[in-house]
């Protein structure tokens, strides 16, 4: 049993277990909402490659670990704080960090053994990046799925430009741009998870997923799926319609202009909402989602990794970088006052936006070249 869980990195970050053919993977990061590190990104790339390759194991789970009387995080993205760190220090652990979690994210989608994701409490970011692409999304009414990263001068990463991409109408559009969160019935709805199980039922479902005899994928998948509800009622047909009358709109402007005109309280929420975020940011995302319905997997997170190379190199210097000041702002100073450059959508130069989306490395040399 041992050989079955190779050596880890993080210090405990990780937590790796064996139950029958079923290997668990749980995040214990929790006084950081189970955020991850370059180490749990490295050991869970580790564990999935292992197991992988074992005929013992045939299925594999990933949660996030508890919060003693706090309702529960699966993950709320990356270490924002050591983004901010490294950029600063010229850290060469910040460009392995996207280049090994957007590798993790890929090897996720492609893994050929059931992988699933537990996703109940928040789901943000780099959470959303280790369980879009598994086999089986479970959520519960606690789940809120999000990429807020605009709001730290960033894009969707870890592959959002792909799974966004895919929501139905501009969906996408409206999700990468406000950073707004959703429940499981609009999750659901929208194609961004797969099977409600009720909070009541969660513990049970862990439980058993730990400590019953899980002799095969299909009991693992059948432990999952005994426990399966109906999601809490939404009318994701109706929000979709209202999204997409908006963020159809060709340019930021464009959007910003059609919900000014609306004149309802949603409207004015998400116009105020778009207005507190990077406006050079908002463009490159909006470009990012469109590209993203003709890529692939794998060229969209080339390509993310090539705008995440921008975001912190383009202008120069960590002071001048957006997603450096958003961090700064919402983390370090915790100012909640950046102070975007520029501050306004009409000053954002088209060009700057194009310079986001060329390749800093020529096609052989590309850090992700090697993805199928």
């Amino acid at each position: 049993m041992n050989d079955l869980i190779p050596s880890l990195v993080s210090d405990g970050q990780i937590l790796a277990e064996i139950n029958g053919c079923l290997g668990l993977i749980t995040l214990n990061r929790p006084q950081a909402l189970n955020a991850l590190s370059l180490p749990m990104i490295r050991d869970i790339t580790t564990l999935l490659r292992h197991w992988a390759d074992r005929p013992e194991i045939q299925a594999v789970a990933v949660l996030g670990a508890g919060r003693e009387g706090k309702p529960p995080a699966f993950c709320a993205g990356g270490d924002i704080r050591f983004f901010h760190q490294a950029a600063h220090a010229g850290d060469p652990a910040l460009g392995d960090f996207f280049t090994e979690e957007y590798r993790l994210n890929h090897l996720i989608h492609a893994y050929p053994k059931p992988y699933i994701a537990l996703m109940d409490g928040i789901v943000m970011g780099g959470g959303m990046g280790i369980s879009q692409g598994a086999k089986l999304r479970v959520l519960s009414e606690r789940s809120k799925l999000a990429m807020p990263e605009t709001g730290i001068g960033l894009f969707p990463d870890v592959g959002g430009g792909y799974f966004l991409a895919q929501c139905p109408g501009h969906v996408g559009e409206w999700l990468a741009l406000t950073g707004q969160s959703i429940a499981a019935g609009d999750a659901i709805e929208w194609g961004l998870g797969d099977v409600f199980v009720p909070a009541a039922q969660w513990d049970d479902l862990v439980a058993a997923l730990k400590s019953s005899p899980q002799p095969s994928a299909e009991h693992v998948v059948a432990t999952v799926m005994e426990r399966a509800d109906l999601a809490p009622a939404a009318d994701p047909k109706a929000a979709a319609e209202r999204i997409d009358r908006h963020f159809g709109e060709p340019s930021v402007a464009g959007i910003l202009d059609s919900l000014a005109a609306a004149g309802d309280d949603w409207a004015r929420q998400t116009h105020d909402s778009l207005l507190h975020r990077s406006p050079t940011m908002l463009a490159v995302t909006l470009e990012l989602v469109r590209r993203g319905r003709r890529l692939s997997l794998a060229d969209d997170l080339r390509l993310e990794r090539d705008l995440v190379h921008q975001c912190f190199h383009l202008r120069g210097s960590a002071e001048a970088s957006e997603t450096v000041e958003g961090i700064r702002a919402l983390a370090v100073d915790k100012d909640h006052a950046p102070r975007w450059r520029p501050a306004r959508v009409a000053e954002v130069d088209p060009a700057e936006v194009a310079a986001f989306f060329v390749s800093p490395w020529p096609p052989e040399a590309h850090p992700l070249k090697d993805l199928a």
